[in-house]
């Protein structure tokens, strides 16, 4: 059973609460992060990059104690309140695609993670999660959800629509063309209803946040076990989750795009291809895949359809069954020479959202910045979840996973 537990969120006033919130500190340009904050004295980006106040680049210890300190003074300039009770936050989001999301904002338990209820699908590379976990031991808050999803539960689905018939506490719309809605709900007879519907859900899956998530259970455990009157209602038992169901979660995929052919001629790579795929020469005309084990590729002003000939295959396990992982397997690594797909140079990915982004590959191809680009078909939630159960991790960059959350629209204190 996955536990939830309701919390009094820290979150803005509501007249500010749109100049508050914030999108990842990476998503932003050093132009725009800086126009942002040269104009709005209210924008979470203040707390995170405490440097810009004195001009100058602060890392490590230094830097999450100056985190702590903007923290504190928005608190203190009545910018931010705390909830009088515990609560659990129905949240909805409306993009500029059209695409609706709704789901609860609560604190889910370390040891549901500990213990493989909350399972994950991406490897988390363990330098980050010491990193992250000395930054949430200093700075005592955490101001983005994870990203959880869990089964359609027609119960729960019904408790969120009743709950949105009421006047939002937040209504409030950010230049990204999305707009948000938050109703916090600290009524208990509620509250109880939505823990009933967690018990009887054995597993939830993280869509986005393995580095938070895996860097929260490192902070219970080092809490744990130097408290020696731990109880486990401590607030380190929990971190702060945003959890969505699985008919709501939208994937994309990512482009790889590589700069060199290892090599090989145009015409040497080909033939190589010709071993794993059936190859298709499509021209000018973007390709966009449509099925499973179909890749397109744009190389030297051309689009080509290469589709993935099964029976040289080895399907063995769910990851074999994911076109990234195919794309690994047959291409990346014995053709063009890249074994180690985080951290070799010559490989980039950009998250996709269809036509557009296939337009974009030849673009980079054409520049000359890049020699070679591949798409594929998104990954499905089943083909997650599976992964997940396996106890498998996909390769890097295999999902581009929405809704985006923003920072500072509720914060969950340790």
């Amino acid at each position: 059973m996955a536990k939830v537990i309701p919390f009094k969120a820290v979150r803005p006033i509501r007249a500010l609460v749109g100049l508050v919130a914030s999108r990842s500190y990476q998503s932003y340009t050093i132009e725009e992060r800086e126009a942002r904050m040269d104009y709005n004295p209210y924008t979470f980006l203040h707390i995170i990059n405490p440097g810009y106040k004195y001009d100058q680049v602060i890392t490590g210890e230094e830097r999450y104690k100056l985190v702590r300190n903007r923290y504190l003074e928005f608190k203190e300039d009545k910018i931010f309140k705390q909830e009088e009770k515990p609560s659990f936050y129905i949240y909805k989001i409306v993009n500029r695609h059209h695409q609706t999301f709704n789901g609860i904002i609560a604190a889910t338990s370390a040891k549901d993670y500990e213990n493989n209820i909350i399972r994950g699908h991406e490897h988390t590379i363990e330098s980050r999660e010491e990193v992250f976990k000395s930054y949430l031991k200093t700075v005592g808050f955490n101001a983005e959800p994870v990203l959880l999803t869990y089964p359609d539960n027609p119960k729960l689905a019904e408790i969120i629509k009743e709950v949105q018939k009421g006047v939002a506490e937040y209504e409030f719309a950010m230049t990204y063309k999305d707009t948000h809605y938050i109703w916090p709900i600290s009524d208990p007879e509620t509250i109880g209803q939505i823990q009933d519907q967690f018990n009887d859900i054995n597993t939830i899956y993280i869509a986005d946040g393995h580095h938070r998530s895996a860097s929260s259970y490192l902070l219970y455990k080092d809490r744990k076990a130097s408290n020696k009157v731990h109880d486990g209602n401590e607030a380190y038992n929990y971190f702060m989750s945003y959890l969505i169901p699985e008919s709501e979660l939208v994937i994309y995929e990512f482009n790889r795009m590589i700069k060199d052919l290892n090599g090989l001629s145009k015409e040497e790579f080909l033939i190589k291809l010709d071993a794993s795929f059936r190859i298709q020469n499509r021209g000018t005309a973007p390709y966009v895949p449509t099925k499973q084990h179909h890749f397109n590729m744009y190389l030297d002003g051309e689009f080509y359809s290469l589709y993935l000939r099964k029976a040289t295959y080895d399907f063995k396990t769910s990851l074999d069954s994911l076109d990234a992982q195919v794309l690994y397997k047959t291409i990346l690594k014995p053709v063009l020479g890249i074994e180690d797909l985080r951290n070799d140079t010559r490989i980039d990915y950009i998250h996709t959202h269809g036509r557009e982004e296939i337009v974009n590959m030849k673009g980079f191809v054409d520049s000359g910045d890049y020699k070679v680009g591949f798409g594929m078909c998104p990954a499905t939630v089943d083909q997650m979840k599976k992964i997940a159960d396996e106890g498998l991790k996909m390769p890097p960059k295999s999902t581009y996973i929405l809704p985006k959350l923003r920072s500072g629209i509720t914060i969950y204190e340790y």
